[in-house]
């Protein structure tokens, strides 16, 4: 279990690359506006959700206190599925990734699940899918199972 793309998320120079100097100028135009730079931080926080969640078969947006979010986690590792999960509490700017989720709609904002690229949901919707039995063949089709 981990964040495969951790120092994605720690590098001091993405961290710089996510404020691009065009931003920190407009924010400093709007007297330093906490609310606006947040906002902009939020907006930066959602593309990297996207970009996030199209770069492998599963990935999983959690916390590592919550008991629903390792109800799914053990429900994919069961599978034989091997999910990049994003421990929203243990990465820096971890904060802001669950500020966009929320923006997303993701209510609660985790666990949250990409399956292929795409939105699944949250623990209700995998259960769901899983009870249904659309999860498997939605796994098979995004690479994440072979068999």
């Amino acid at each position: 279990m981990g964040c495969l793309f951790k120092s994605q998320l720690t590098n001091s120079s993405t961290t710089q690359s996510l404020l691009p100097q065009a931003i920190l100028s407009l924010a400093k135009k709007k007297n330093n506006s906490t609310s606006f730079l947040f906002w902009c931080i939020v907006s930066i926080a959602m593309e990297m959700v996207t970009k996030l969640a199209s770069e492998r078969p599963v990935v999983i947006f959690s916390k590592s206190s919550c008991c629903m979010c390792h109800t799914i986690k053990t429900l994919f590792y069961e599978f034989g599925v091997n999910p990049t999960v994003y421990e929203l509490d243990e990465i820096p700017r971890g904060f802001e990734l669950e500020q966009a989720l929320l923006r997303f709609g993701c209510s609660p904002s985790v666990p949250v699940v990409y399956i292929g690229g795409e939105f699944v949901g949250g623990a209700n919707e995998v259960m769901s899918l899983h009870l249904n039995r659309s999860l498997i063949p939605m796994l098979r089709r995004a690479g994440a199972l072979w068999v």
